[in-house]
């Protein structure tokens, strides 16, 4: 059975391009969602085994989007993976200590990192 991952990311280039790289992995089902404030209720709707987040978002940043998720107790095991243009070492451990993040993901990235990253997801989760 396919993981299913819901990518939250305004560029449509990089929300079609994390599911492109992560679909042809042929163990990865993707949906996008370009609108922060449509996150929740497509997790809700989705159900989701991970979801991908972008920080810098119009309307809704991912600070808010992340709260929103985390504060609902069905989505608590789910996992978190920040994708983000911050690749300072302030920011990552911000983002992994203090907000509880699963993955950390720096754009640009590589398609072999989004694809390890995303095992490595995965593979933390289960044990």
């Amino acid at each position: 059975m396919l993981k299913k991952i819901l990518v939250v990311e305004d560029d449509r280039d990089i929300a079609d391009l994390v599911k492109l790289v992560l679909e042809t992995t042929n163990s990865y089902e993707v949906s996008t969602v370009l609108d922060p404030e449509m996150a929740y209720e497509t997790a809700l709707s989705y159900r989701p085994d991970a979801i991908f987040l972008d920080l810098s978002m119009p309307k809704m940043d991912g600070w808010t989007v992340f709260d929103v998720i985390r504060k609902d107790a069905s989505f608590a095991d789910i996992p978190i993976a920040i994708l983000t243009a911050r690749s300072q070492d302030f920011d990552e451990m911000i983002i992994m200590h203090v907000k509880k993040a699963d993955a950390y993901i720096t754009k640009p990235f590589g398609k072999q990192e989004l694809i390890d990253k995303t095992n490595e997801l995965f593979t933390k989760r289960n044990k």
